[in-house]
């Protein structure tokens, strides 16, 4: 088998269709593999993936309901893989036309791929404005040390091999596991490579909750990376003082003045400080800090 693709998969019923129909018209002249690692599912999940038995090539389930989490699923659906590559998408994502292909033969090249976004296709215009689309003509970077390159899972490709070596998703993070494994391997000395024709249809949150949410665990768990993977010598200083003052600017200006679009970027914003503020409180260190008006358009 040359490609394995893992889908972590909780609860997610009213998409995982539209991947798996993305996926079922994909052709390639290698044999490949799709397994959906279920991650505890109790809403029909597996009833939607069985109607696509047949369709999809090599499609299987595999059980990953022991602990909750992204990072424990994509490792579970990773140890069952028979593929010599790995591939990674979401879920509630889509792969776009001749995906699996791209990305296989990207992973024939190089070890460690990354595909490119789409955020048009499913999202509005108000969701877009609260993040745009950052991996649109390259890979995200972190601006804060180790200012190493990083992709999201939703697109994510790498020798089987690499992913043992380096011992799979850490398990501890919630979110920005993505970020914190690219780094991971990327310190042994392996370049992610940028794959533009591999194409990711890529949905964004649609609610105020679900915004507020991701922005917080973005914004703590960046404060982690920062904190594992940049040496003394190379922290930011004024981290602190920064964060608060921002976060006073942003609470002066109230929600209701901002229009729909802004009123997305301001729950994006608060909720972007709020964490990176926790994160520094929670870990020890004095958070990084970036003006919003330029963060916007990247994960971290």
């Amino acid at each position: 088998m040359k490609l394995s693709v893992v889908i972590p998969c909780y609860n997610g019923a009213d998409t995982i269709g539209g991947q798996l129909d993305a996926l079922a018209s994909q052709e390639w002249s290698q044999d490949w593999e799709v397994i959906v690692a279920d991650n505890g599912s109790n809403d029909g999940t597996r009833d939607v993936i069985a109607g696509y038995v047949g369709k999809v090539p090599n499609l299987r389930v595999s059980d990953a309901s022991a602990r909750r989490g992204r990072s424990f699923a994509r490792n579970t659906g990773a140890q069952v893989a028979v593929g010599e590559n790995l591939a990674f998408c979401d879920a509630d994502d889509e792969v776009g036309p001749g995906w699996v292909r791209a990305i296989g033969e990207a992973l024939d090249a190089h070890e460690f791929v990354a595909s490119r976004w789409d955020t048009d296709k499913l999202n509005d215009a108000q969701q877009q404005h609260y993040v745009g689309n950052p991996a649109r003509d390259g890979l995200l970077s972190l601006w804060y040390p180790p200012y190493l390159p990083f992709a999201s899972t939703n697109g994510l490709g790498i020798k089987r091999y690499l992913h043992e070596r380096v011992g799979g998703f850490d398990e501890a993070f919630v979110r920005a596991q993505d970020t914190e494994y690219c780094v991971r391997v990327q310190q042994m000395g392996v370049t992610l490579h940028f794959v533009p024709e591999a194409l990711i249809y890529y949905r964004l949150r649609d609610n105020f909750k679900g915004v507020m949410s991701q922005g917080y665990a973005w914004a703590y768990y960046a404060v982690l990376i920062y904190k594992r993977y940049s040496s003394p010598e190379m922290r930011l200083s004024g981290g602190w003082w920064q964060n608060v003052s921002s976060l006073l600017k942003l609470l002066a200006v109230p929600p209701v003045i901002c229009g729909p679009k802004g009123k997305m970027q301001w729950t994006w914003q608060l909720s972007w400080h709020i964490g990176m503020l926790a994160g520094g409180l929670r870990h020890g260190i004095e958070p990084p800090f970036r003006d919003q008006d330029r963060l916007r358009g990247t994960s971290q």
